[in-house]
């Protein structure tokens, strides 16, 4: 399936002085992430003095939860993909995404911090470089009607991007179904999904508006995704390209995070511009009723998720309890 999708550039060898990557995202260039990605291109082939050239390929046609394999099977060299769709791979990818864990974006920053050590095995294990991670605004819950009331929820079929959102909404709508953004405009045309969690920033970009005019800001996560570059590749850049490459990386992640405020006033200045009515503060017993199924959902990933990872969770939540 890699192969036949995805008939990219793997990049020329270091020996010939110059390297050309492709970069792939399964999101669109007017993403948070997409706009991560040229940023990312521009600095690298500034600070490279034009020797390493990477190449982002939005919309690639790859959904999220199979990238991860493309680079590590050398299909690509690059890719920028959302955590929370890697769960086969392992639950700790899950963590940015935990629902009701990260209300803020400096808790979203301290847990990734925190994780940080373990996401960069993960990475190393399958053969990759993490080199920097993208932030997304705050999920909320896009719908054809408004959520004005608990019952409402039940009848949402609706579509998640984790393992997690998929368990937390089966407790509370009609349906919930795990599915990559690639997949997704051929449902919502056929009716099939009602809803989907998303932030204001993802549905922007494929203009979720078309079929869905109500946004429930409920904060459910503020899910990470994360850039890595094939070890072969890495390894056949000379120093120069690597240091390159690396300050880029740096300088991406610092601006992402820095980004991230003003990001979710334009998204939603875009969405009420489209028609959206936002429900900036959901009935109280919509959210109860959205807490309660993620108490659960969050306790059995801690256990499939290891020692380790229920380590850096317990520690961050008792640093943010002082």
């Amino acid at each position: 399936m890699l192969l036949a999708i995805l008939p990219l550039a793997l990049g020329a060898p270091a020996a010939a002085q110059t390297v050309t990557l492709d970069l792939i995202n399964e999101y669109p260039a007017t993403s948070i992430s997409g706009e991560a990605d040229a940023f990312f291109a521009a600095a690298a082939n500034s600070k490279s003095g034009g020797r390493v050239t990477i190449r982002p390929v939005p919309n690639s046609g790859l959904p999220s939860r199979y990238q991860l394999q493309a680079v590590a099977q050398g299909v690509v060299a690059m890719a920028d993909t959302v955590g929370g769709t890697l769960d086969e791979e392992s639950p700790i990818f899950l963590m940015s995404s935990l629902p009701f864990v990260t209300p803020t974006v400096d808790d979203a920053r301290a847990l990734y911090e925190a994780a940080k050590p373990l996401y960069e095995q993960l990475f190393a294990e399958r053969r990759q470089k993490l080199l920097f991670v993208v932030p997304w605004p705050p999920s909320g819950i896009w719908s054809a009607t408004p959520i004005r009331d608990a019952a409402a929820l039940k009848a949402l079929k609706i579509r998640t991007y984790d393992k997690t959102g998929t368990e937390v909404f089966a407790r509370v709508a009609a349906a919930s179904t795990l599915l990559s953004f690639s997949e997704l405009n051929a449902k919502l045309e056929a009716g099939e999904i009602n809803a989907v969690l998303s932030s204001g920033d993802g549905g922007a970009g494929r203009q979720l508006w078309k079929y869905l005019r109500n946004f429930s800001e409920v904060g459910y996560a503020l899910p990470l995704s994360f850039a890595s570059i094939s070890l072969s590749v890495w390894a056949s850049l000379d120093d120069a390209g690597r240091t390159a490459i690396e300050d880029a990386a740096r300088e991406t992640t610092q601006r992402q995070w820095a980004a991230l405020a003003g990001r979710l006033s334009e998204n939603f200045a875009r969405m009420r511009a489209n028609g959206v009515t936002i429900d900036e503060k959901p009935p109280a017993d919509v959210m109860n009723a959205l807490r309660a199924a993620a108490e659960t959902v969050v306790a059995d990933w801690s256990t499939r998720a290891g020692p380790e990872a229920q380590r850096v969770l317990r520690d961050y939540q008792t640093r943010r309890a002082r």
